[in-house]
């Protein structure tokens, strides 16, 4: 029966031994997936710091295109404003020209300008 005890108790110590060696080697691969998932995490994190920059560069750029373009636009709108405010004097005089000239004609027909 010692003998029995014996064999019980080494099988249950190559048991033992055996397990513990399986627990370590579980932690082992434990600790190594916990340090490739912080490896992981800081990457992505890095990444998605990366696309923010990108991201404020490119919203920075298309402002500051936004007032570029609307400087040149209001610039090209005071230009035409100008050139038509130069040009009005001339028009209203060739419009009253007109005016009188088509005046004059509907009399020489015989007929009222403020009949029509």
């Amino acid at each position: 029966m010692s003998r029995q005890c014996r064999a019980l108790q080494e099988e249950m110590e190559t048991c033992s031994r055996r397990l513990e060696e399986e627990v370590r080697g579980l932690r082992e691969q434990l600790e190594m997936c916990q340090k490739e998932a912080e490896a992981a995490r800081g990457e992505a994190e890095q990444a998605l710091g990366e696309r923010d920059q990108s991201l404020a560069q490119l919203r920075a750029h298309e402002a500051d295109m936004e007032a570029k373009y609307e400087e040149i636009l209001h610039g090209s709108l005071d230009q035409l404003l100008a050139k038509l405010r130069a040009v009005k004097p001339q028009w209203d005089r060739d419009v009253l020209r007109l005016h009188a000239r088509h005046k004059e004609q509907l009399r020489q027909f015989g007929l009222n300008p403020l009949d029509l």
